[in-house]
This record gives C-alpha cells, structure tokens and sequence, in this order.
C-alpha cells in the first residue's frame, strides 16, 4: 500500500511516496516553496508519479505537515511537525529518544519515551537563532554558499565566541569580525556553536535522553553536526536524508479520512 507524506515548509516543500507494506521510501524530493504553495506541491507530486509510473489511484492516502499544512485541500491526514519528525526518526532509529530538528525558520526539540511516543517538546519559532536562517545569513556576510559552510568551519584553528544572542546583533558582530580579519573559517565555526549553545539552552527546560537523532534541513552540515555532539556530549545520529523526515513521517502517520 502505497502513502503520500507532504511536509510543506517556509523554505522547502518535501515528498514522499512511503510503502506501507514492505516499510520502505519509494520516491522522495524536495525544492524551494514557490510563492505559490500548491505549485511546489503539485510539481513535486506530478514528478512522483512520472518517476513511479504510477497515478493517483494508486495513492491509499495523503498526509501533509509543516507550515503550509492546512493549505492542501486533498489531504487525508493534516499532521504537526512534532510527529512527523518524531515518526520519521523512528523508522531509522527505532531506539531514539531525543530529536533535534532544525529547519529554516524553527527549531525544535522532542523527547520520545520508550514506546516511541512524543513525551514532550520544546520549540523555538519567534527568533533566527538556532534556526537555518542564522547560517543563511552567515553565508550572505561571507559571500559563500550555505553548503559551503561546513567545509569552511572544518579547517578552523579557533574558537572564538559570539556573545550575541540575537541574529541582527550576531550579524553586526560577524561584520566587526571580518573588520578586524578572523577568517571565514573561524567566523564559520563560531557561528556553528552559537547555534549548539542555543539548541542545548533549549534542551535544558526539557527532559531528554540519548540516543540524539538530528534531523532536518540544517542537520546536512557535517560540521554543526560535529559542534552539536561535543556541546551535548552525546553522539548525534542522522538520518540519511535529513530533509525529508517530516515527509517521511507524515506518509507513515497517514491515515485514510
């Protein structure tokens, strides 16, 4: 039986065609949101079906998460992120009890307990810090792709700090950096675990436990990745695709109205 796990998200719109038979992904991808929501939706879904060789007949139900989650009108099952990325975690770590998921606007942080349900979470979506709008940012000031980052923190030889909480203060910050030329590779790494401390500042209200699973868009940065395991002194696991776990999830909780 074949599901349709939507994650439509204020930078991205992900996919999924999820087989609820043989518990495996058929078909995922992810591009920008288009201005018009439906549109990124309808693509993704059209190629989906293109690559399958499949219609919509062979779709048992829909599921769709994220911010624009109330905006498809065919879903069966309209999901919040917390779920779905707690779902979509378990199906490759079915021993996780703690996932952090950082998106391009939000973080967030959700304990499972050992039944593999959401015992409790916590979630930050009114400030850029800890969020993937920070390293954008960075980026732009660096003149470098987001991508890149990683790679640049990686050849770091410092460990500088930023004292500013707040992305607007942060950047001006990164500017007196540059004036005073800390490489791009130590502004990188800063920034890197200002991001940590403020994810571990979020996960101090919380009880939570290892096994860490990271996930989300920001999770691809192996060098955040690296921060986040030395500031919470647990490994992070990762799931292969971190970008399509709420997708994942909502095909998995998906549910025939």
């Amino acid at each position: 039986m074949l599901k349709l796990g939507i994650d439509i998200g204020s930078r991205n719109t992900k996919i999924v065609v999820y087989d609820d038979v043989s518990f495996s992904i058929c078909h995922y991808a992810y591009q920008s949101t288009d201005i018009s929501v439906l549109n990124s939706v309808n693509m993704l879904i059209k190629e989906a079906y293109s690559a399958l060789n499949i219609g919509g007949d062979s779709i048992a139900c829909i599921g769709v998460t994220g911010y624009g989650r109330k905006l498809y009108p065919k879903a069966d099952s309209v999901l919040s992120e917390i779920t779905c990325h707690a779902a979509g975690c378990k199906h490759y770590y079915p021993q996780a009890r703690c996932v952090i998921d950082i998106g391009g606007q939000d973080s967030k942080i959700i304990s499972i307990d050992t039944t593999g349900k959401v015992a409790d979470f916590v979630m930050n979506d009114k400030c850029a810090a800890g969020t993937g709008r920070f390293l954008e940012m960075t980026a732009l000031r660096l003149g470098c792709e987001v991508d890149a980052l990683a790679a640049l923190a990686g050849h770091s030889n410092l460990r500088l700090k930023l004292n500013s909480t707040c992305v607007v203060f942060a950047e001006s910050e990164i500017i007196g950096m540059m004036a005073t030329a800390i490489s791009p590779e130590d502004i990188a790494r800063a920034v890197h675990h200002s991001i940590v401390r403020r994810i571990a500042a979020q996960m101090a209200s919380l009880a939570w436990e290892a096994p860490i699973v990271f996930t989300g868009g920001v999770a691809m940065n192996n060098d955040l990745a690296l921060c986040m395991g030395e500031e919470l002194g647990s490994t992070t696991l990762r799931t292969p695709e971190p970008e399509i776990t709420g997708a994942l999830g909502a095909a998995i909780l998906a549910r025939k109205a």
